[in-house]
């Protein structure tokens, strides 16, 4: 989760010419339930179907090795969200 939320932070400077940027975690499920961790920015987004670099593939591939799922959605102008659900426990 760590690494994931990093890797989106750093998009958002980067990339983003965001304004705000929000970050949620939150644990859904009780201790063998699922984190869900959110990271949302107000900024330019990026148009569906453009070339995406490996920062965007290595956060979708780090939640995958855990048995989780990584889903970024952005629209050009109204910004970018990740969203990352892992499980918890073993």
């Amino acid at each position: 989760a760590y690494h994931i939320a990093r890797e989106a932070l750093a998009n958002v400077v980067r990339h983003a010419r965001a304004r705000r940027c929000k970050v949620r975690l939150a644990v859904k499920g009780g201790e063998q339930g699922r984190l869900h961790l959110s990271i949302q920015d107000d900024g330019q987004g990026f148009p569906e179907g453009v070339r995406t670099g490996v920062g965007l593939a290595s956060m979708r591939e780090r939640a995958a090795e855990l048995g989780g799922t990584c889903t970024i959605q952005a629209q050009p102008g109204a910004g970018t969200r990740v969203v990352a659900v892992l499980p918890l426990g073993s």
